[in-house]
């Protein structure tokens, strides 16, 4: 395969993704790879919304206030300020790149805002239950169509080109160069080299066996960036989404909060309420309470789900406000303006991630990581219902301008890849095994409640998959599956050490051995 060379190499192209290729393509030349189709990572499947302080009722403080509440004291102040005050501004974006948000005519901002667990206001704007399809296909199509970006689809970045496995001893500092790319249609490996390369992958939902992400939601990104040399910071903390929907058809469907926002409530098979035991907040707590609420329930009665019912409200409402889900429920027979939802707790959304700093930044030279990649200290221990979508936008352009305001640096030739050494696999099937393996023992021992013994487990086959996947690395050819897996692996071992490390309940950590919280409050660092 050639060599190719961008200004900048942004890897993975969700929100954060396009965001940054879209305020870069007026003066750089942008790679955006993606190895599937371009719109088909986890910023496409957000149905709730976005959050930010739009009304006069509402104000930045105030969401600052709740973003803090909700991270259980690891929110970073300086950070989780900074990108709520730009949060009106990233909405004004979205709005002039085109994309339609549900409008409201009796409120004076002109859109409906709905309301999320966490929130103290109405300030979630939506484009009805299928925010993230509209805002993706909106920045995904003028992304298409700039003659300055070139989408690079089915192709998935194998590890980052780095000063120090080039061996470089002679530079003070670690820089990343690029990296190796595996076409997944013809099987050959793409070297690319760049200024600038952005991790923007995503998370890694597909550690766990029930998740609300799309497959590709593999830890790719801080997978890499940990092998290349970046400090990892609070991954014990996974969000497990309150209620997914069960059925034994629907696959990773998420019944977005902003239904108990309108109303919702949860119920026990018997039209019980619940959640008012766990928390006065009773149904509109954070996830993390709710998300436990249910789990205690389930395991003390033996329960399969609990149930979700807004069918007290009136159907044309729910037709409106939630056509998505209503026409999908009724696909499987359940009628949502008559019938309560069957629903599940499924991790949802990994807090943790590469340190960053505000601007993007890693501890590498010209690497940056956004989105849900990245450890920005916005999330802290438990992220706010919406907040997402809006880290993506405001650091997708903070990390635009800082790379709009750099000098540019010399280019180097990189070395191809060498696969001279390598066969083509002879039993693929071990792959599939390994990756049920793993799902399985991580949704069983690092879930949503956790214990010493249930980590040591996890730990124990994790070193085995670990041992066994690299073997297999070093003398078969890469595949897409194969890649997949191994990042996996190097996530649920992050995942697992940060846990280990943690001796309280803080947030989504909770520990049946170290059931309080500490009074000091730090992050959980791990460094090679």
């Amino acid at each position: 395969m050639p060599h190719t060379y961008f200004d900048t190499l942004i890897i993975g192209s969700g929100l954060a993704g396009l965001t940054l290729a879209l305020n870069l393509a007026e003066s750089k030349k942008v790679g955006l790879i993606t190895k599937q189709a371009l719109l088909d990572g986890a910023s496409g499947w957000a149905q709730g919304g976005i959050a930010a302080a739009l009304s006069e009722s509402d104000s930045p403080e105030a969401h600052i206030h709740d973003t803090l509440s909700a991270g259980a004291g690891l929110c970073n102040e300086e950070v989780t300020r900074s990108v709520l005050e730009k949060g009106p501004q990233a909405i004004q974006w979205l709005i002039a790149q085109g994309v339609l948000f549900t409008r409201d005519p009796g409120n004076k901002t002109g859109y409906h805002l709905t309301r999320e667990g966490g929130h103290s206001e109405r300030r979630v704007i939506h484009a009805a239950d299928t925010t993230g399809q509209a805002v993706q296909k909106t920045l995904g199509d003028k992304a298409r169509a700039h003659k300055n970006i070139t989408v690079l689809e089915y192709h998935i970045a194998i590890d980052l080109i780095t000063s120090i496995k080039l061996g470089h001893s002679n530079i003070s500092s670690n820089n990343c160069y690029g990296a190796y790319v595996l076409d997944n249609q013809s099987g050959k490996v793409r070297t690319i080299s760049a200024q600038n390369t952005v991790l923007a992958t995503g998370g890694a939902g597909k550690v766990y066996l029930y998740t609300t992400n799309p497959d590709t939601a593999t830890g790719d990104g801080i997978a890499m960036g940990w092998r290349a040399g970046c400090r990892i910071a609070n991954m014990e903390f996974i969000q497990f989404h309150p209620t997914c929907l069960y059925h034994p058809h629907a696959k990773s469907f998420l019944i977005t909060e902003a239904v108990r926002g309108e109303g919702g409530i949860l119920n026990l098979p018997d039209g019980k309420r619940f959640m008012p035991l766990h928390d006065e907040r009773a149904d509109l707590a954070p996830r993390d309470i709710v998300a436990r609420g249910i789990d205690f329930e389930m395991k003390k009665r033996g329960l399969d789900c609990v149930y979700l019912d807004i069918s007290h409200k009136p159907a044309l409402f729910l037709k409106e406000h939630f056509p998505y889900i209503y026409a999908r429920c009724l696909e499987l027979g359940i009628d949502i303006t008559q019938q309560p939802i069957p629903v599940v707790p499924a991790a949802h959304y990994t807090c943790g991630g590469i340190v960053t700093n505000l601007n993007g930044k890693t501890d590498l030279d010209n690497l940056y990581a956004i989105g849900e990649t990245a450890h920005t200290g916005l999330h802290g221990a438990n992220r706010l219902a919406s907040n997402s979508l809006l880290e993506c936008l405001v650091f997708g352009q903070a990390a635009a301008e800082d790379i709009l305001n750099q000098t540019p640096s010399p280019t180097m030739k990189l070395p191809r890849w060498d696969e001279s050494r390598v066969t083509d696999a002879d039993e693929e099937i071990i792959i599939s095994h390994n990756w049920d393996e793993l799902r399985h023992f991580m949704w069983s021992y690092v879930g949503i409640v956790r214990t010493n013994k249930r980590l040591q487990r996890a730990q124990h086959r994790i070193k085995l998959l670990h041992e066994e996947i690299s073997e297999y690395y070093a003398n078969f050819r890469v595949t897409s599956d194969l890649l997949e897996l191994r990042n996996l692996v190097d996530t649920a071992d992050l995942i697992v050490q940060s846990a280990m490390l943690r001796h309280e309940s803080r947030g989504l950590h909770f520990s049946l051995d170290y059931p309080d919280i500490q009074h000091y409050v730090k992050d959980t660092i791990l460094k090679i």
